[in-house]
């Protein structure tokens, strides 16, 4: 089995595509739960607490420390743009966080494609609407910034997510 910062450690969870054909008609922001609220990142200042939800929420990859600067890079004006907390108003711990990213799939997607990128919500904070709330704000902020169309890579073991994902309108990418 590969191992490294993103190595598989089920070979029975298959990476699948999921794609929303258009964001014209997204839902209305459903209400986060009382002491939630959802934030812009800050930029990548933000990293090892980015990290740490992501090691949390995480059951089959090994997150490295460095793998927030690999995936967004340190452009602080477009992570504050495109990435989103979750965080308890009265603590601000961070419990959930998302992107609205581009790119990543070079030459297949247009640059009207919107990313939906690393959604993870700690597990105790799991099953309250957090991850719809922060899913439905990233799709509205993909339209902010001139995305027509969305897509995102999740596995096949996040029986979860995907029903979450299709509840938003994403569709399993088929050949």
């Amino acid at each position: 089995m590969p191992t490294g910062p993103m190595s598989r450690e089920n070979d029975g969870n298959q990476p699948m595509t999921m794609t929303r054909a258009s964001l014209a008609d997204l839902p209305a922001r459903p209400p986060l739960p009382e002491g939630i609220t959802i934030r812009a990142f800050t930029g990548s200042a933000e990293a090892a607490r980015w990290t740490a939800v992501q090691r949390d929420a995480e059951p089959f990859l090994t997150i490295s420390d460095d793998l927030f600067v690999r995936e967004f890079g340190s452009d602080d004006a477009a992570i504050a743009s495109r990435c989103l907390a979750a965080v308890e108003t009265t603590t601000g711990e961070m419990v959930a966080a998302a992107s609205a990213w581009h790119g990543g799939d070079p030459g297949a997607r247009g640059e009207d494609w919107g990313r939906l990128h690393w959604v993870a919500v700690r597990p105790a904070y799991q099953r309250r609407g957090i991850a719809r709330a922060l899913v439905v704000e990233c799709l509205h902020r993909m339209v902010a910034l001139g995305h027509g169309r969305a897509y995102l890579v999740t596995s096949t073991g996040r029986h979860g997510a995907i029903a979450l994902y299709e509840s938003v309108g994403f569709a399993t990418d088929r050949p």
